[in-house]
C-alpha cells in the first residue's frame, strides 16, 4: 500500500468509527455512494473483507479490526505531525539562514544579536558571499543584496539602507603623499574579484593604474593592516575606520542595500521577525 491509497483508508476508518455508510459520509462531507465505492476499492486492493454488511450497518471483520488499529494510529500520528508543524511555524526558533555581503557585519550584527537575545531558540547561519544564493531552492531565508532592486518574480524586496563608501588612509600616508585628489598619484590596497562589484571598487579599478595597486587581497584584515601602516589608502567599513582619516568619497559610490526573501517564506513568523530586526523595528 502507498500514500496514494490513504484517502480510501481514511474513508474506511470513518465507516469503522461511525458503523454506517451514512454516518461516515456525514463526517467526511462526501456522498454516501463515494463512501461505498472507496471501501469496495480498498477491499479489492487488499483482497480481504473489512466489513460485514447487514441491515443495521457495517460491522468490522478481523481484517477490519487490524485496519482500525493500524490506520487509526497512523491517522493520529498525522494529526500530531500537522499540529507540530503548524506550531513550529508560529514559533521563532530553529535555523535562520541569512546571506550577506562582506563588510556589512557592523551594520547587521547588532540587530541580529538583538533578535537572538529576544528569541533564544533561534540559531543563526550568517554567510558572507558575493554569489547570489538561490532563495527559491531554499539556500537562504533572507538575503542582503546591493545595487539595483532585484526583479525576480518570486522575490519580495524591501530597502534596508544606503551605503556611502569611502576611502580611508592613515594620517602618516596623507602626510607623505598629500590629499587624494587625483587617484593616479596614490597607492591602494583593494579587495580581490569577489568584492569588485561594489560601486567604489568598480570606480577605482577603472581609474587607478595597475602599478598603483600596492596590494590586492580577499583578506580584509590584511588590507587594513597595510592601510594602518601608512603604505596605501583603501576601503574599510566605517565601523572599523577608527584612527584613520576619510580621504575620498564620491556621490557615485553610494549603493542601496536590499532585503530579499522568497514569496513562499516571506510571511512566516521567523522571516518576518528577522526582517523587522534588520530594518530596525
Amino acid at each position: 500500500m502507498s500514500m496514494d491509497n490513504w484517502d480510501d483508508i481514511r474513508v474506511a476508518l470513518a465507516v469503522a468509527r461511525a458503523g454506517t455508510v451514512s454516518g461516515a459520509a456525514e463526517a467526511l462531507g462526501i456522498h454516501h455512494a463515494t463512501v461505498i465505492r472507496r471501501v469496495d476499492a480498498l477491499e479489492a486492493r487488499l483482497r480481504a473483507r473489512l466489513f460485514q454488511r447487514h441491515a443495521r450497518g457495517y460491522a468490522l471483520t478481523e481484517a477490519g479490526r487490524t485496519l482500525l488499529k493500524a490506520g487509526g494510529a497512523a491517522d493520529e500520528g498525522f494529526a500530531q505531525m500537522a499540529a507540530q508543524i503548524a506550531g513550529a511555524g508560529d514559533r521563532i526558533e530553529g535555523e535562520l539562514v541569512l546571506t550577506s555581503l562582506p563588510g556589512l557585519a557592523g551594520l547587521v550584527m547588532p540587530r541580529l544579536i538583538g533578535l537572538m537575545q529576544r528569541h533564544p531558540g533561534l540559531r543563526l547561519r550568517y554567510l558572507t558571499d558575493t554569489r547570489l544564493f538561490r532563495l527559491g531552492a531554499g539556500e537562504a531565508h533572507v538575503a542582503i543584496r546591493a545595487g539595483s532592486q532585484p526583479t525576480e518574480p518570486d522575490y519580495v524586496t524591501r530597502p534596508l539602507a544606503a551605503t556611502h563608501e569611502r576611502l580611508y588612509a592613515a594620517q602618516s600616508y596623507l602626510d607623505a603623499h598629500g590629499p587624494i585628489e587625483d587617484v593616479t598619484g596614490h597607492r591602494f590596497a583593494l579587495p580581490g574579484p569577489e568584492e569588485q562589484g561594489a560601486p567604489m571598487i568598480r570606480w577605482l579599478i577603472a581609474h587607478v593604474p595597475a602599478a598603483n595597486l600596492l596590494m590586492v587581497s580577499n583578506d580584509a584584515a590584511a588590507r587594513e593592516a597595510v592601510i594602518r601602516a601608512g603604505l596605501a589608502a583603501g576601503a574599510i567599513p566605517a565601523q572599523r575606520a577608527g584612527g584613520l582619516v576619510e580621504a575620498m568619497a564620491l556621490p557615485e559610490w553610494q549603493s542601496q542595500l536590499w532585503l530579499v526573501t522568497h514569496v513562499d517564506l516571506h510571511r512566516t513568523p521567523k522571516v518576518q521577525a528577522a526582517l523587522a530586526a534588520l530594518r530596525g523595528g
